[in-house]
């Protein structure tokens, strides 16, 4: 097996590794600490390529593949970790669905607007009472007239304070059959927005309320039948959410590596301390184990075998393998570390976040377990 880059992956990755040093590593902390999404890098990327690449070109995108689209995280993030989320946005979850699933006009108004940097997409999956078991949701579409009338709520939704449209899980009818999906613009009459709250990580959420929203059909992504589709779609974003994971490890251990070779203490470099030693010997293999994963399930999506079961063992590995290591570089630089003045903190909060977001760690081994014995165990009594 081959484990090198291709040429045009490898100039690739150069190429947006020398854009993201050159136009992302000043303002890095800044930018971790904002609340606010980063519509300058945003556009930045829209005018490098890097949103849509994996977005056929005849839709306004790349024409890219899953695995150019890891490899742009993981070179934007090694100069600033928060812009890899621009690349998330860009490329996974909502916008594959709508760039896959979506109409020519849904595409014309959204699409292009998105790919431009000028608007986000957010998708409302998770509801107060349907978490993990997302099939559970409970917010309607009931017919009216030609369109229908959507009622129920979301929250944890990303991006959703800023974003623009929201891709809605929504049920027509009951069971998981009668489950599709719509677009809702924020600023439709209906919307609305609790009080904002931030998580650990310093992003902010808001319950979304959706009090009788009309969406006339024009606005349908998916009708009823839809969710395997749509579930289809968000098993692929998990690469993007492993790749960052992944990325914002490998950023706090070159950041402690660096300090174990200039910090001094009783006259001896870290670096020369066999307990420290030991500590990136672990870490090391972790990254170079979460690769291996990350990899393999990109290369296998990208070649038209998306697996459910590499994407469950890539994701729970490098949530809890980025979430470690950045946690164990945190130690190393000990209060200078726990500081806010360095990005190392932000990576471990971050990273903790994802063991929760996009298929939580015991889901993941749920899922992984099906696959060991061959056959689905439901988690109902």
């Amino acid at each position: 097996m081959d484990f090198h880059f291709t040429t045009e992956q490898a100039a690739f990755g150069d190429s947006v590794r020398r854009f993201a040093e050159k136009h992302l590593r000043a303002g890095a902390r800044e930018r971790a600490h904002a609340t606010e999404y980063p519509w300058d890098v945003a556009k930045l990327m829209a005018a490098q390529g890097l949103l849509g690449i994996v977005i056929p070109e005849a839709d306004g995108g790349q024409g890219g593949t899953l695995m150019d689209a890891v490899i742009a995280i993981e070179a934007v993030a090694a100069s600033c970790p928060r812009s890899a989320d621009v690349v998330q946005a860009g490329n996974f979850g909502a916008i594959r669905v709508l760039a896959e699933y979506g109409t020519p006009g849904q595409k014309e108004r959204f699409l292009k607007r998105l790919l431009a940097g000028e608007g986000v997409i957010s998708v409302g999956m998770t509801e107060p009472e349907a978490g993990s078991a997302v099939t559970d949701l409970k917010t309607t579409a009931t017919p009216d007239g030609a369109g229908f009338r959507i009622n129920g709520s979301k929250v944890f939704t990303t991006h959703a304070p800023y974003a623009d449209v929201i891709l809605a899980y929504v049920r027509f009818a009951p069971g998981v059959g009668g489950i599709g999906s719509v677009l809702i613009e924020t600023r439709a009459e209906g919307v609305r927005f609790g009080q904002r709250s931030s998580f650990m990580s310093g992003e902010e959420w808001a319950q979304l309320y959706f009090e009788n929203v009309y969406v006339p059909p024009e606005m349908v992504v998916l009708r009823e039948g839809g969710f395997k589709k749509q579930i289809a779609g968000f098993n692929v974003e998990r690469i993007g959410n492993t790749a960052r994971s992944l990325a914002l490890g490998r950023y706090a251990f070159e950041q402690a590596r660096e300090w174990a070779l200039q910090r001094r203490q009783f006259g001896r470099l870290l670096a020369e301390f066999q307990g420290l030693q030991w500590k990136f010997a672990d870490m090391k293999m972790k990254l170079d184990a979460g690769q291996l994963l990350l990899y393999r399930a990109a290369a296998n999506a990208d070649r038209g075998f998306p697996s459910a079961e590499e994407t469950s063992i890539a994701k729970a590995f490098c949530n809890q393998a980025g979430f470690e290591i950045a946690n164990e570089a945190l130690q190393v630089m000990g209060g200078t570390g726990y500081s806010q003045e360095l990005l190392v903190e932000y990576c471990m909060r971050r990273c903790r976040g994802w063991m929760i977001a996009g298929g939580s760690i015991e889901i993941l081994k749920n899922r992984i377990a099906e696959g060991v014995f061959g056959r689905s165990f439901s988690q109902r009594p």
